[in-house]
């Protein structure tokens, strides 16, 4: 039978001798003998448990358990699934410490950074909610437009990107600022309002959203061309859409657009869905503001 001195585990191991007495006298590593001058041997069986050892070691397994593996008390894979397990949110609690740091490094704040990254999904949502009650509370908004709102949760991943930790920072303190607050009342109101007089206000349907992009699109080229509102240019392009508008039901006509547009012309509600789009990886929201601020000129 092959027997190994401490030196030769060494070289077969790349551990130092220190460490595998230390094994040895844990009782990891078994004496399989002694030479003639007293010198601790070990056999083939020694040598095997002498490498799942170090590697459970490199792997990041403490002395106990790998213990209890070489005593056959808990299986190799257990072990690697439960450490595994636990790896994964020592991971997800770095990348969020790692999204943190590099917003704070981007804006100086910490505290709230911090308080804001470590809220439940729960929480988070709350924050969200305490909005919808303020600014629609109270109203006769349209049901289905009122449970559409309410239904887009927060969706921040347990390892967010800094960009989709940024964008929740962003869109906290937007819900919470009281000027926003306000201007968004305002157009529920407004909402309220038409709904009184009969006017659907459910949403727009792809007919209507179609109309919508399609006036969008316009004002987009308008831009690049840099096209006065006031010039005659610009009232050949309101022609068009007022063609394109005017065989599509329930969309408004033009005082009532212009009205629409300035009542919308508030760019944090654009940014409100830019930000919700960001924190749960959907497509980008496209900025408009610019196109319908050029609109209601171009209109009115």
């Amino acid at each position: 039978m092959t027997h190994y001195s401490i030196g030769q585990l060494a070289r077969l191991t790349g551990l130092s001798t220190r460490t595998i007495r230390f094994y040895s006298d844990s009782g990891l590593i078994p004496v399989a003998g002694r030479t003639g001058g007293g010198f601790r041997t070990y056999d083939v069986d020694g040598l095997a448990r002498l490498k799942l050892v170090r590697t459970l070691r490199d792997l990041g397994v403490d002395l106990p358990t790998a213990h209890r593996v070489l005593a056959r008390e808990v299986s190799v894979a257990e072990v690697a699934r439960t450490h595994a397990e636990a790896i994964d949110a020592q991971m997800r609690t770095l990348r969020l410490r790692r999204a943190v740091l590099r917003v704070v490094a981007r804006n100086g704040e910490v505290e709230a950074v911090h308080e804001l990254a470590r809220l439940t999904e729960e929480e988070r949502q709350a924050i969200l909610d305490d909005f919808f009650d303020e600014v629609f509370g109270g109203l006769d908004m349209d049901p289905s437009f009122n449970d559409r709102m309410r239904s887009v949760r927060v969706e921040l991943p347990d390892d967010p990107t800094a960009e989709q930790l940024e964008a929740w920072v962003e869109l906290a303190n937007l819900v919470r600022d009281p000027d926003f607050r306000a201007s968004i009342r305002r157009m529920s109101e407004r909402h309220q309002e038409l709904r009184g007089q009969g006017v659907d206000m459910s949403g727009p349907g792809p007919e209507q959203m179609a109309a919508f992009q399609y006036a969008v699109d316009q004002a987009t080229q308008a831009l690049a061309a840099g096209t006065d509102p006031t010039s005659p240019q610009a009232a050949e392009v309101v022609a068009r859409i007022e063609q394109e508008w005017r065989d599509i039901p329930n969309l408004p006509t033009t005082p009532e657009l212009v009205g629409w547009l300035k009542e919308h012309g508030d760019p944090r509600a654009e940014r409100y869905w830019a930000l919700i789009a960001t924190i749960n990886g959907w497509p980008p929201v496209p900025d408009t503001s610019a196109e319908r601020t050029w609109l209601a000129a171009a209109l009115g």
